[in-house]
């Protein structure tokens, strides 16, 4: 082979190494930072992998919220209304968080089968559901709450 055609194929072996590597070490981030929803009905037949992040929502389910009288920590049960799973959260809940409205937990789920969340986030208004609880409820067969609807334009 010419000493030119080798050069050729070493710049295009090493182009190609190290365009290989990049899209390793990019999907590997991008795997570390995912976080997959699971419904309760899903963490509770053991759908959802433990020790890794993920996002459990659902409805709070009312008189299920316990905050502890000498620290941040409150615990409280999501529902999609087949399953029900506990959240456990230390920090200061969102102010739209309300017993009986849908939220989406970040968090880990312990071996007990409890999401340790270090992230709560609550709905926007009194119409607004995020939109993985509203399928989730959907496919559970509840109806989920009917999405505000706009008048008509009369003209």
């Amino acid at each position: 082979m010419k000493p030119q055609r080798r050069k050729r194929l070493l710049i295009i072996v090493a182009v190609l190494v190290g365009v290989g590597l990049a899209l390793t070490l990019a999907l590997r981030a991008l795997q570390e930072n995912i976080n997959l929803f699971y419904t309760p009905s899903q963490i509770a037949n053991g759908e959802a992998p433990l020790d890794t992040r993920i996002r459990a929502g659902g409805m709070v389910e009312k008189g299920s919220l316990q905050r502890s009288a000498d620290s941040l920590d409150v615990r409280f049960v999501v529902t999609d209304f087949n399953r029900s799973v506990t959240i456990s959260y230390r920090g200061i809940l969102p102010d739209l968080f309300r017993e009986g409205q849908g939220i989406v937990a970040l968090g880990k789920l312990n071996a007990q089968g409890v999401v340790v969340a270090d992230e709560v986030l609550a709905k926007h208004d009194e119409k607004y559901m995020p939109p993985e609880v509203t399928k989730a409820l959907r496919d559970s067969g509840q109806a989920a709450p009917a999405a505000p609807s706009t008048p008509s334009k009369q003209g």
